[in-house]
């Protein structure tokens, strides 16, 4: 395949890594250590990820620990998880912070649907404008180097990649969706 076409198809991968990188995010009852991937702990004046002040395991279905390697950082991850927003609130034992996920109601779950939904087809508007870019860029190429015809294949090979991901991502929806309905 064309480099040309290579270097748009990267782009697309990034989207697709990115989209699964928020579906990570999205809480679906059961314990993910992925939910805490965007919290930061102040570690003396720098954020830094919870995951490297301090150990982070899922020993029940629907609990996380985390236990800091410097007993003075426990506040400091309780406070980082409150700022984060994931909508659970942690429960500070002296040594280790416990998360417990309660169980979603049918609304809950419902919302979370859409919100899966809805960043699906963020990726997809992104996938779309990678391609629309590409088709610009093939459209000013010298015609006195490359023929239309070649053109037009590059620009069909294009949005072959293109459908390509989009059923990933299409496909990753379904995926996700199924999970978080799943009682």
């Amino acid at each position: 395949m064309d480099e040309r076409i290579n270097k748009y198809e990267d782009k697309m991968k990034k989207t697709i890594e990115n989209m699964k990188g928020e579906f990570a995010s999205i809480r679906a009852g059961r314990a993910n250590p992925h939910i805490l991937d965007k919290v930061k702990v102040d570690y003396y004046g720098t954020p830094t990820p919870v995951a490297q002040v301090g150990n982070v395991a899922v020993p029940e279905a629907r609990i996380i620990t985390i236990t800091p390697w410097e007993k003075n950082m426990l506040k400091e991850v309780e406070k980082a998880i409150q700022v984060a927003n994931i909508g659970i609130n942690p429960n500070n034992d002296g040594t280790s912070i416990r998360l417990v996920f309660p169980e979603l109601t049918e609304e809950r779950r419902k919302e979370l649907a859409k919100d899966v939904k809805k960043k699906a087809e963020d990726s997809k508007v992104a996938i779309r404008n990678i391609r629309r870019d590409g088709d610009k860029e093939f459209k000013k190429l010298d015609k006195s180097e490359i023929s239309e015809d070649l053109i037009a294949n590059m620009q069909e090979d294009l949005q072959k990649v293109a459908d390509k991901y989009i059923k990933m991502i299409d496909d990753a929806a379904v995926e996700k969706e199924k999970e978080i309905m799943t009682v």
